[in-house]
């Protein structure tokens, strides 16, 4: 079984979803498309890991639901006690930062100024969520203390990412600056 296999089972275990509603729900925690999860759903419905039924729909096509059996659990706690698998980190900002001096100073700020509007993005959603989940939930062995320490991941994580990008923005505003103050100079230099 791979990662995302383990991950669909952790979120069955919290409560019985379609595949597309596990396809949206895995999202915050592992990118992955519908290609790839319905395969893993079938292949763990035939290793007896999860259940299923049909609910019939009046307006929409009818949708399978799928539920972990204790099988399924057992697999999921033994996952538990495996050796993590080092981070994997895919960042096309990284990237594009690695390839900034090929671009205008101008561009530059634009992919700045769009990502932060995303960390910002970012920061409103895991602060919501920590808002909603009560002080006295958090404990060791519930649900919400899982959620309490993630959302919290999350927080301090966009909030290191928009500090980042503001740093970097400062930087090329005041290149920015720099650059049209010395065009300035020299415009005016030409006219004496």
């Amino acid at each position: 079984m791979n990662t995302l296999s383990y991950g669909l089972l952790g979120l069955l275990a919290r409560r019985e979803s379609s595949g597309y509603d596990l396809m949206l729900r895995i999202q915050p925690f592992w990118q992955a498309k519908h290609s790839q999860i319905y395969p893993l759903l079938s292949s763990m419905e035939e290793k007896q890991l999860l259940s299923s039924h049909w609910v019939q729909q009046s307006d929409k096509p009818d949708k399978k639901i799928y539920a972990i059996t204790e099988k399924g659990m057992q697999k999921l706690r033994e996952w538990m006690y495996q050796p993590i698998a080092p981070a994997v980190t895919k960042d096309e900002l990284s990237l594009r930062t690695f390839c900034l001096w090929l671009t205008e100073i101008g561009i530059a700020v634009d992919i700045f100024e769009d990502r932060r509007i995303g960390y910002l993005e970012k920061k409103r959603y895991y602060e919501q969520i920590l808002e909603g989940i009560p002080e006295d939930t958090r404990e060791i062995g519930s649900k919400a203390f899982s959620n309490y320490v993630l959302a919290t991941k999350g927080l301090m994580m966009a909030e290191t990412e928009l500090k980042w990008c503001d740093w970097v923005l400062e930087l090329l505003r005041q290149q920015q600056h720099t650059a049209a103050s010395k065009h300035g100079r020299s415009n005016f230099e030409t006219l004496s």
